[in-house]
């Protein structure tokens, strides 16, 4: 959530950073939220000038009892009835102003970077990086969902038979290569500095809007209504979450917490052929990387995870590129992201694997999670989180990448993790 400070002194730059992302009606929302903030302003000048005035009428009344004068003091009592009407009627206001204004922000994204580029779609993402080459495999190259049934590994369709589409089964050799991939990211981001955390897989409101999942995203979570708790779409939210509403001191920073969650989304609308097997899914495995920063190193940092998942590529020796995201295809709390994209040899198609992003003071403002500053001030700090890495394109870019005419090779770094080097 952007601070309404921000958007007061800097109005023409939070304006031209949502033309970037192409936000409808940014400027009547932005006025809305001026309007609404002076409204609040103004009435809570009016409360705390009632609320002196009615602490000075109350030590006039004690002194008046106290030297015998009641009839003066029963007239100011009157008075003071008065202002309690008029205390009451204005701290309404100032809820509902402040409601207003919550409500209002809650609407507005993140405003880009200043190297974020305008754009509409994906199609207007700038590749800024690829690394590995890509394999000839052959006419005969299968796409992972045909791997899957040959080898009996995946089962896409017994998944569908106990839940639906989009929740597929994992099944010896590939259960345990599904296994060795988390393991394996685990290990990386702890040798990095990172702490493992298990957190909950189920999350309350406020969880959701402190990461900005709510209200932007709702209908893609799953809601299970009886208990208002929302199922994660990703380990972000219940990591970042564990610091909501916390002061941390200067000398905490950096956190680095890296944690596996089964992640869910309803991904409402998804269907045909770019959607098959473990392209999109309902229910995947993912590693997360959070980062709770000072925002002084945030930038550095977050160019310092791109790193750390580029190396992971690097030994899984899978060819992949990466994109930094136009204003029109970032996600709503990022003000920067990076896309990690695997190239699938047998789809002929680049698939997302990983996402890196500073959220600069976005998430930090509605978490109410700040740092006590050298200056011994409290300030909002950054947080930035990565995918390191998501498991279904990982594993759908290894069965198609590593196959060959004898079966499909593991990846040497996964051996030691699988116990086999091949399918």
């Amino acid at each position: 959530m952007l601070q309404v400070n921000f958007i007061r002194e800097n109005k023409k730059t939070v304006l031209e950073g949502l033309a970037k992302r192409n936000f409808a009606d940014a400027e009547n929302i932005i006025e809305k939220v001026l309007t609404a903030d002076e409204n609040r302003r103004a009435t809570q000048v009016l409360l705390d000038n009632i609320l002196a005035e009615a602490n000075v009428i109350s030590r006039e009344i004690g002194q008046f009892f106290k030297s015998g004068e009641v009839q003066k003091a029963n007239i100011l009592k009157e008075k003071t009835t008065l202002l309690k009407e008029q205390t009451k009627e204005l701290s309404e206001k100032l809820t509902a102003y402040a409601d207003e204004l919550e409500s209002l922000l809650y609407l507005i994204p993140n405003i880009p970077h200043h190297s974020v580029k305008a754009g509409k779609s994906a199609d207007d993402n700038e590749e800024i990086f690829a690394e590995g080459e890509i394999p000839n495999l052959g006419e005969n190259a299968l796409p992972h969902w045909e791997l899957a049934k040959k080898y009996d590994i995946i089962d896409f369709d017994l998944g569908a038979k106990i839940t639906g589409a989009g929740f597929p089964v994992y099944k010896g050799k590939g259960a345990k290569l599904q296994r060795a991939l988390i393991s394996y990211f685990l290990d990386k981001n702890t040798a990095a500095g990172y702490q493992e955390v298990q957190v909950p897989h189920l999350v309350n409101e406020a969880s959701g809007f402190g990461t900005g999942q709510l209200p932007d995203k709702e209908g893609q979570m799953y809601h299970a209504t009886e208990d208002n708790l929302y199922l994660i779409p990703t380990a972000e939210v219940p990591i970042t979450n564990l610091f909501r509403g916390d002061l941390l001191q200067n000398a905490d920073l950096p956190i680095k917490l890296t944690g596996y969650t089964p992640c869910f989304r309803r991904e409402a609308g998804s269907y045909g052929a770019h959607v098959r097997g473990l392209n999109r899914l309902h229910q995947f495995d993912k590693v997360e990387i959070v980062r709770i920063e000072h925002p002084s190193k945030s930038y550095e940092v977050l160019e310092e995870m791109v790193e750390h998942v580029k190396n992971i590529l690097k030994e899984l020796k899978l060819p992949y590129r990466i994109l930094r995201l136009c204003g029109g295809d970032m996600g709503f709390t990022s003000a920067l992201t990076y896309d990690f994209e695997l190239f699938s040899t047998a789809q002929n198609r680049w698939l997302e694997i990983s996402s890196v992003s500073n959220f600069e003071t976005f998430q930090a403002n509605r978490l109410k999670l700040r740092f006590k500053n050298s200056e011994g001030k409290n300030e909002l700090v950054h947080t930035l989180n990565g995918s390191s890495l998501a498991l279904p394109r990982v594993l759908a870019g290894i069965l198609e990448n590593y196959q060959t005419a004898e079966g499909i090779q593991i990846p040497e770094v996964l051996i030691p993790y699988t116990g086999f080097d091949s399918i």
